[in-house]
Parts: C-alpha cells; structure tokens; sequence
C-alpha cells in the first residue's frame, strides 16, 4: 500500500488528517507534516525525510500537498526528483484525500495521482447547479 504524506502551510495537514479519519477511520502508512512560521525550505526537507523513516515506501509516495509552488511543494518536489516511485498532487482536499485511502490498497503511484486530481474536482460542488441538472434529467 502506498504511503501518504500530506504537507500544508499551518497545521492544516495535521487537521485534514483528523477529519478524514473520522469519515473513513484510523489510517496507516500516512503521515502530516506542517510548514510553521519561521522555517524554511530546508526544515521541510528534514520533516519529509523524518516521516520517510517511519513509512513504509516500498509501494511509492504520494505527496499532497496545499499549493503549487509552495513551500511544502517545493520541498517535497525535492524529494521527489530522487525517488522514481513518488509524485505530489496538488490542491488536497477531503474528498480528494477520502478516495486516494479508499483505492491506495490496489493501486499504484500513476493510478492513485489519477484518482487524486478527479476526486478534487468532483468534490467541487454548487447546490443549485446541482439542483438544476437533477431538474432537467428528470425531464
């Protein structure tokens, strides 16, 4: 089963960790790591690399993390330039993370990236233009 590292600005990892694992239970082999005040790039690296010691990478990483270009991206994107079998997901959300748990046990790094960026965007909804395309199917 592939390992999860989720990497945030603020404790927003450690809390989005918290929220999924009330929806789909305790999860092994993931592990939240938080960008503080006052640290830099390198601090982050050595968080990466702390949590890469406990987690059993032997079916890849996959990181997901807040932004693009941010700190925790830049970060595990070093990381990642050395590993074949690990990638970063942008944008984490609960529904992106909730889908990755539910398919990691049967899939790999590619396929669970894959999963990842739909379930992000299927998470995005509008109630009314929900409503309104359950109103013309009915039709």
């Amino acid at each position: 089963m592939a390992a999860i590292i989720i990497g945030t600005h603020g404790k927003f990892s450690q809390e989005i960790l918290r929220s999924s694992e009330m929806i789909f239970g305790k999860q092994e082999n993931v592990s939240a790591v938080t960008f503080e005040p006052g640290e830099g790039p390198d601090d982050l690296v050595k968080k990466y690399k702390k949590e890469l010691e406990k987690l059993d990478s032997k079916d890849g990483v996959l990181f997901l993390v807040d932004l693009f270009g941010g700190s925790p991206f830049n970060a595990a994107s070093r990381i990642v330039a050395e590993n074949n079998n690990m990638d970063i997901v942008t944008g984490i959300n609960l529904p992106m993370l909730l889908e990755v748990y539910g398919a990691r046990s049967f899939s790999n790094i590619e396929e669970l990236v894959g999963i990842a960026k739909q379930a992000a965007g299927e998470g995005v909804k509008s109630l009314k233009e929900t409503l309104l395309q359950a109103d013309s199917d009915e039709l």
